[in-house]
């Protein structure tokens, strides 16, 4: 994979990066729906891979939260077609890297010294790449050690960067920007603190600290005197990531046992410390020898107040759909329903939470559940297909549900994702409620 000898930092760079991409997707349409209008052959599957091969290839030269964003949407299979979110998908640990000269010169900047002035050794091909930063594995005192440097303009971007991506987003996703707002807003709250990286060591320690008596879990260890806002150095964990784990044809068992380790540890965040690990992509997660998994990046961390805890924790009650006018109060909760809903909104919101819960609850609502059953994510992202495509939904001028949602829902649908691709069936009943 080619490096990055220079990332754009500033507002006109990057927006003449963005604009390009625009206008090459746009002009792809316009190729494609010209040949329709003469009836002529036009690949449909064929101009979402060009322009999803288009619009990765610009995000992954911005770095930061633009490739972030890519891999937000890869995570919604539901929305994006297939092409989308298989190139955004790379954005999960497979970025171009940046070049040894740029690193050295972040180094001096943040460290005052060269990584071999405080190594001794540094690797200076990247071991894993993303949307942020990238690691690096070095050794000091016989210590192994990962080194995660931030890439350049990433926490000063964020603003302008997500501003010039609406227009692109709202395109894809096809929603209205309205709805995108509250999205981008709650994106960005999440974002700059990910671009602190002294954030990101003090809410790991705190985790790895509160999750101490959870069996089977690995958490690096930090060291503070090599690290500061926009470089990271922790204890290396040897492991391996989900697909290569896949590839040793695991037992169904070993599948479990470690699909039970990660519900768990969701579960136990989720209603014992009410704040959790919000960033379930198979990049962040390591499947270690001894039975252990280890645990990455924890700059994306979300903190639910009381009252939106006791909505999440309502949906896991298995009796919810016995009391019609405690769900009634959670859907307003929620905001789902609006005080000024007509009737006839009130009664296709409603149906849609009822007919959505039944579905999405069914792994909290068993006390078992078999996460490798194909078709019941085909249903999941055949339902999902569906709700975009409602004109309802679509042509609504209310923004619904709270933006403590978004990254609620990006958390359990990206667990769900993991555990499905590990093909895991495990015990889903809380132990804390």
């Amino acid at each position: 994979m080619s490096e990055h000898r220079k990332i754009p930092t500033s507002k006109v760079e990057r927006a003449s990066r963005l604009i390009k991409a625009g206008g090459a997707i746009s002009l792809n349409y316009v190729k494609h729906y010209t040949k329709k209008a003469f009836q002529l052959t036009s690949d449909s599957s064929a101009l979402h891979q060009q322009n999803a091969t288009t619009l990765f290839e610009a995000l992954g030269e911005l770095k930061g939260s633009a490739l972030k964003v890519a891999q937000l949407l890869s995570l919604d299979t539901s929305v994006l077609p297939a092409e989308y979110a298989n190139q955004l998908m790379r954005a999960q640990h497979k970025a171009p890297p940046l070049s040894y000269p740029l690193i050295v010169k972040i180094f001096r900047k943040e460290l005052g010294k060269t990584p071999d002035k405080i190594f001794d050794s540094f690797d200076r091909q990247t071991t894993y790449a993303a949307s942020i930063g990238q690691v690096h594995r070095a050794t000091l005192q016989g210590k192994q050690l990962a080194v995660k440097i931030q890439y350049p303009g990433v926490a000063e971007s964020v603003t302008s960067d997500l501003k010039m991506l609406k227009p692109l987003a709202l395109r894809i996703l096809k929603v209205n920007a309205e709805e995108a707002e509250e999205f981008f807003r709650e994106v960005e709250t999440k974002l700059l603190e990910e671009t602190d990286y002294e954030n990101e060591m003090r809410q790991s320690q705190e985790m790895a600290r509160q999750c101490a008596g959870l069996a089977g879990l690995e958490f690096p260890a930090y060291f503070p005197e090599f690290s500061s806002r926009k470089v990271l150095t922790m204890s290396w964990l040897e492991g391996m990531h989900l697909d290569e784990y896949l590839h040793t044809n695991p037992s169904q068992e070993e599948r479990n046992y470690y699909g039970q380790l990660i519900w768990d540890f969701y579960d136990y965040q989720a209603h014992v410390l009410r704040t959790f690990h919000a960033d379930p992509h198979p990049g962040n997660f390591l499947f270690m020898a001894d039975n252990k998994l280890g645990v990455l990046d924890f700059g994306c961390v979300k903190k639910l107040p009381d009252e939106n805890y006791r909505s999440l924790a309502a949906l896991f009650d298995r009796h919810l759909l016995n009391d019609p006018q405690r769900v009634e109060q959670l859907l307003y909760d929620l905001r789902i329903l609006l005080p000024d809903d007509s009737p006839p909104e009130r009664d296709f919101y409603r149906s849609l939470f009822y007919k959505g819960y039944k579905l999405l609850g069914k792994p909290v609502l068993n006390d078992v559940f078999d996460f490798g059953d194909t078709a019941y994510m085909e249903e999941v992202f055949r339902e999902g297909r569906q709700l975009s495509q409602m004109k309802e939904l679509r042509n609504s001028k209310s923004v619904r549900g709270t933006p403590h949602a978004i990254y609620v829902n990006r958390t359990y649908f990206g667990l769900y994702m993991l555990l499905h691709k590990l093909g895991a069936k495990i015990r889903t009943r809380s132990a804390y409620l």
